[in-house]
């Protein structure tokens, strides 16, 4: 979202987005993060959301933070990266321009057990900058956690950051500049064709499939280097953002299989919507209400991961009758097993 008459501050998460200041987005990172660390950092801010300007430190549970893997230990190296991170951005100093350097995320306690807690600070010209923000993004919960690269999670928050812009749909980019916001390592994918190949295509596909924009990434050459890409989005039609919604249901699974190496007949409905993204499952579709009914049965857990769960324990069992009655009943015994 981007209009200048509205405070990010003043934006409020809900059950199915939550808000990412601007300026935390096209950041540029003294040590490349991974996709884990964007979602966990994301889910850092959306806690501290409501006193985030506050000088006063934040408190979340670690099993809020684990995501779909089962090591606690890769939270706490997920944090240490996000410390030496920085944001840079433009800014007037005494009348002249100048760059702000500001770290990603201050001090914080972790307790050493997996059921612990995480105390945390945002650190204090963080908490100035987004005092100040007038520009973010609101980002869709299930689609953070279906994209499958830290490249696409940052080409999407990139275009959630730019989507409302009223008199523009393109941005010009230096190679540089987009590597460094792409949190490419020095030394990888350092030609034009491997990093459209490896990083590139792969997150625009992403996007395209599972978000509500469609985008693309053109390259601009001056001699016979590319030295700048232009990016370029629009909104999707009611056709494609349908499209998007049903893919979205595939995408889980999808992943872990070819992980995996394994795959599943695809289901008839939306074979073309699966393989866009590289899926070749079978992924039932739920219905909105059962979401409603697992928030309501089961209020504290993410019921997004614990979707996740499930598709995986789906994986090379009999399609089940009843999609929604088997999440439910596979909730239920979750939430007795991992109490929170």
């Amino acid at each position: 979202m981007t209009d200048a008459t509205i405070r990010t501050l003043e934006a409020k998460p809900n059950a199915d987005s939550l808000i990412k200041p601007g300026e935390l987005i096209d950041l540029i990172e003294v040590t490349p993060l991974t996709l884990t660390d964007r979602r966990i950092y994301n889910q850092l801010l959306e806690n501290a959301w409501d006193a985030i300007d506050k000088p006063v430190t934040h408190i979340i549970s670690k099993s809020a933070l684990r995501g779909n893997h089962n090591s606690y230990d890769r939270v706490g190296e997920s944090l240490e990266r996000l410390m030496s991170a920085i944001v840079k951005i433009s800014v007037m100093w005494n009348g002249e321009p100048a760059v702000e350097r500001v770290q990603l995320l201050g001090g914080n306690i972790e307790v050493g057990n997996s059921e612990g807690m995480l105390e945390y600070e945002i650190p204090s010209r963080l908490r100035k900058i987004i005092r100040n923000s007038q520009v973010f993004a609101r980002l869709q919960r299930e689609v953070m956690f279906a994209l499958s690269s830290k490249y696409a999670l940052t080409l999407y928050e990139m275009v959630q950051k730019r989507g409302n812009l009223r008199w523009k749909a393109s941005e010009i980019l230096t190679l540089a500049a987009l590597r460094g916001i792409m949190g490419v390592p020095k030394g990888k994918l350092s030609s034009w064709s491997n990093l459209k190949l490896r990083a590139i295509d792969p997150a625009v596909s992403e996007v395209n499939a599972l978000s509500d924009y469609m985008v693309e990434i053109l390259p601009i050459k001056t001699g016979r280097a590319v030295t700048h890409v232009e990016l370029r989005w629009w909104r999707k039609d009611g056709d494609a953002s349908g499209a998007a919604d049903r893919a979205l249901q595939f995408s889980k699974v999808g992943r872990r299989m070819k992980a995996e190496g394994r795959a599943e007949p695809v289901t008839a409905e939306f074979p073309s919507i699966s393989r866009s993204i590289g899926i070749e499952t079978y992924d039932p579709a739920l219905q909105g209400s059962t979401y409603e009914t697992a928030r309501l049965r089961h209020p504290g857990y993410d019921i997004y991961f614990v979707e996740g769960e499930w598709r995986g324990w789906l994986a090379g069992k009999d399609e089940p009758k009843d999609p929604d009655r088997s999440y439910l009943a596979f909730f239920r015994s979750y939430a007795e097993k991992n109490p929170i």
